[in-house]
């Protein structure tokens, strides 16, 4: 008896929501949100069982049917930890929102703006073996805008995420003293896409930086082979004073010796056994190769002449060099003014067929 009391009373109170305002969705959203909860509860195998994406919406959408006391009684599957774990998330966001350092009531520097960012980045994307000092170098060079590579380290670290897939005696007193009178040679081999060895001769200005010539010969060099090289690459530039090299074998034939001494050049040789006394030349090679020839092939000594060429370009009119503070070897001569322009407003170059890629204010 008791049991059909409580029946009828659940009747009334259902006759009585049906005959209000909205009282026909609100109980199909009651019955609904039960039969979804009843559902849920019932799945094998759960303690806890976990809402799927289905579930939050379906949900929410009949929540937004019901009234807001029968808000509180529908909703008896939320446990203790839920609503503690949405406060939780409500009083950090709050806090972030108050102490972050994105706040723009927070005094103190502002940080890199957005423009910079991307520049940095897009530098970064387009030149992956580029470092922070080199990159903290190209973009005043390009822009004018005074960066720190400490700074390009952070932006990087925070938005840059790379697609998954790098004793002898000092010479710069003497350079001081000869300036642009020293140049050096140095040779260095490489394999064509065919295997076959190839010898590269290049020769740098110590003074600038500046790269003066390359020449390639296919196969072994002798005497004769070396000096054509050598007045093959320095024929459109006028002949330095010294001239420094190092210890081996192929400097001392006597066809080499002779062709300086009409050149009335002077040669200067680096202490045995020791690349610390000739390290402008020899680190020009090393960038050579990680920079540029690792990455390409080549067909016959031809091809590698005229893409060493392009290199040459892209190293002396547009790649800064440290030593240079921040600068090219071929405005090393000029001291380097920042002129700041548009972040907004640059477009890409391409050198080298797009192995490198530098911005360029328009």
């Amino acid at each position: 008896m008791k049991d059909l009391f409580i029946l009828f009373a659940h009747l009334l109170t259902t006759i009585a929501k049906l005959l209000g305002p909205g009282g026909t969705k609100s109980v199909i959203a009651d019955s609904l949100i039960m039969k979804q909860q009843l559902l849920v509860m019932s799945r094998p195998k759960q303690r806890s069982p976990k809402l799927s994406m289905l579930d939050r919406f379906l949900f929410g959408l009949f929540s937004l049917l019901l009234t807001p006391h029968r808000m509180g009684r529908t909703a008896v599957i939320i446990r203790l930890s839920t609503l503690l774990r949405f406060h939780k998330a409500l009083r950090n966001r709050k806090y972030r929102s108050l102490f972050s350092s994105s706040s723009k009531s927070k005094p103190g520097p502002k940080g890199p703006s957005q423009e910079l960012i991307q520049a940095i980045i897009e530098l970064k994307r387009r030149n992956p073996r580029f470092g922070c000092p080199r990159i903290a170098q190209q973009i005043p060079h390009t822009f004018g805008v005074d960066i720190d590579k400490d700074v390009v380290r952070r932006v990087l670290a925070a938005h840059y995420h790379p697609s998954p897939g790098n004793g002898g005696p000092s010479w710069l007193s003497f350079i001081g003293h000869a300036k642009d009178s020293l140049w050096s040679v140095d040779l260095f081999r490489c394999e064509s896409i065919h295997l076959k060895s190839h010898w590269v001769m290049v020769i740098m200005d110590q003074f600038t930086r500046r790269i003066v010539g390359f020449a390639a010969h296919a196969g072994d060099v002798d005497g004769t082979a070396l000096c054509c090289m050598f007045n093959k690459a320095v024929s459109q530039q006028s002949i330095p004073r010294y001239l420094s090299s190092d210890n081996d074998p192929l400097f001392q034939y006597h066809q080499w010796q002779a062709n300086l001494r009409i050149l009335e050049i002077t040669e200067i040789k680096t202490v045995p056994y020791v690349p610390l006394s000739h390290p402008f030349v020899e680190r020009l090679i090393g960038t050579i190769r990680r920079e540029y020839l690792d990455h390409l092939f080549f067909w016959n000594a031809s091809d590698l002449e005229r893409k060493l060429k392009a290199y040459q370009d892209y190293y002396n009119n547009h790649r800064v060099h440290s030593s240079l503070s921040g600068n090219t070897p071929a405005g090393s001569s000029e001291k380097p003014h920042l002129v700041k322009k548009r972040l907004n407003e640059f477009s890409w170059q391409s050198h080298c067929r797009g192995l490198f890629q530098l911005p360029i204010t328009t």
